[in-house]
């Protein structure tokens, strides 16, 4: 009944319309609040691993599962693994630049039974850099570019230098740039030089992010090659054997060039409470007993840096106005909104591993970040019974807009793959095309293409022009 038409003083039934009103008010306003805070406040969590190794041209070992830590009950959602001297001979190189080099092959036969696949990778001569991810992860994985930088005779030989892998992960981007710089004592300035030289070379072909610095999180490892100035063999030895790592800290070069050089102040970097990594006899732990002695050092480094907000004082004219452009603060607002932390959780020399002369390092992360998109851009699907019987259907639709061509295929993949390339069978998603409405496609895969295995797959959506999986289906029996 209207409240209106009640037969009590009208003011009364003002008064209680007013009241309703405003109490629907306020039960909206919780609500919209209750919807808003719970959405700010979700932050998604992601480990990522970090290996960096100067394997010396060394065949690599029968495992590396404690490398990799694979007996933790926790596994990363990411592994990054940066190689240096790899071995590099000049019919050796051609033929892993066609087959996959024997480390990557490593990698990849002892990540992908685990749910990992290589999502890229770049060498140049002895430099290997791998990004592998968990497969759920794969579809959220965009914008990837490498590039590379020689410094090696003077930039025209690629035994040092720097190789890097760049990416969007949820939106937010990322780069990861493993480097092998200049050795010896004195050097410490030219490695500098090097390490700036490669930032200001490595260019990538996008407007927002065109520098390794202009990524939100940047990733710098490898053989940097500082050294321990000043202190005598046996202090250092003796410092390493009692534990006390700390009092070696201040004659690191690194460490000292970071307070006298702008770029290197941009990185962080966890304590170095564990052994030197560099220099061991072959398949031992005791330091260079050879006639050159050379002094143990923390050759082998992880550093990170994540962009920080400009600061107002970088936006101020010489009155005091900001002169910030809208663009920029919507750039700034749009941080604000999907923020991003990252913490270090554990850094640390791997001892067990005696093929070379520098011990492996790792670094642990936690990452925290709020997710840009949660959409792939296609979803796909298997329908029915799938068997080397009868022709297979598949539909798929486009959840979002990107540039999808005629080249792009569906690959059947088994369970537990290492690489986009590692199918069973594929179909373009044109030629075997049966029908199709505005968002909805049926392509059929004709069964003289379905081999006789049992076992469980996936179906993979490969865009050409991107060059990347951009839609995975649910797990599905082959029979």
């Amino acid at each position: 009944m209207d409240l209106k038409e009640m037969s009590f003083d009208s003011e009364l039934a003002t008064f209680l319309l007013d009241w309703l009103e405003k109490m629907e008010d306020d039960l909206s306003q919780a609500l919209n609040s209750v919807s808003l805070e719970q959405k700010d406040d979700k932050m998604d969590t992601f480990g990522l691993y970090v290996v960096t190794w100067n394997v010396a041209t060394a065949e690599p070992p029968d495992d590396v599962n404690s490398l990799l830590q694979l007996n933790s009950p926790k596994k990363p959602d990411l592994y990054v693994i940066g190689l240096q001297e790899v071995k590099a001979a000049p019919l050796k190189f051609v033929t892993d630049l066609a087959f996959e080099d024997s480390w990557s092959h490593l990698f990849m036969n002892t990540l992908a039974p685990l749910g990992y696949i290589k999502v890229s990778s770049i060498r140049m001569q002895g430099l290997l850099l791998l990004f592998f991810s968990k497969l759920e992860h794969v579809p959220f994985i965009r914008d990837i570019q490498v590039t590379y930088t020689r410094t090696g005779l003077y930039g025209y030989w690629g035994n040092k230098g720097g190789v890097s892998i760049r990416l969007s992960f949820y939106g937010h981007m990322l780069c990861f740039l493993n480097c092998h710089l200049t050795a010896h004592m004195d050097y410490a300035s030219q490695r500098v030089n090097e390490f700036e030289s490669i930032l200001d070379a490595q260019t990538f072909d996008t407007k927002n992010t065109p520098l390794i610095l202009d990524h939100k999180v940047v990733f710098w490892f490898g053989d940097l090659n500082f050294r321990i100035e000043d202190h005598e063999m046996l202090f250092v030895k003796n410092c390493i054997t009692n534990q006390q790592y700390n009092l070696l800290w201040s004659k690191d070069q690194l460490t000292m060039m970071k307070q006298k050089e702008a770029t290197l102040q941009k990185f962080k970097e966890g304590p170095l409470d564990f052994q030197p990594s560099y220099k061991f006899d072959l398949h031992s732990d005791n330091y260079d007993t050879s006639g050159k002695k050379r002094k143990p050092a923390w050759c082998d480094r992880i550093l990170w840096r994540v962009k920080p907000k400009s600061s107002l004082s970088e936006d101020a004219n010489e009155d005091g106005q900001n002169q910030e452009d809208p663009k920029k603060q919507l750039e700034e607002q749009h941080k604000d909104e999907f923020p991003l932390k990252l913490s270090q959780e554990f850094y640390t020399s791997k001892m067990e591993y005696g093929i070379s002369d520098h011990k492996p390092v790792i670094g642990i992360f936690r990452l925290e970040l709020r997710k840009i998109y949660e959409t792939p851009l296609v979803q796909v699907s298997a329908e029915g019974e799938w068997s080397a019987n009868f022709d297979a259907l598949i539909t798929y639709s486009l959840l979002q807009t990107f540039p999808s061509s005629a080249w792009d295929w569906i690959g059947l993949y088994k369970v537990g793959f290492k690489s986009v390339s590692d199918y069973i069978t594929y179909t373009w998603v044109k030629d075997y095309q049966v029908s199709f409405t505005k968002k909805l496609f049926q392509v059929y895969v004709n069964k003289d293409k379905i081999p006789v295995l049992g076992g469980e797959c996936v179906l993979c959506y490969y865009s050409s022009n991107l060059q990347r999986i951009v839609g995975i289906s649910k797990p599905f029996k082959l029979i």
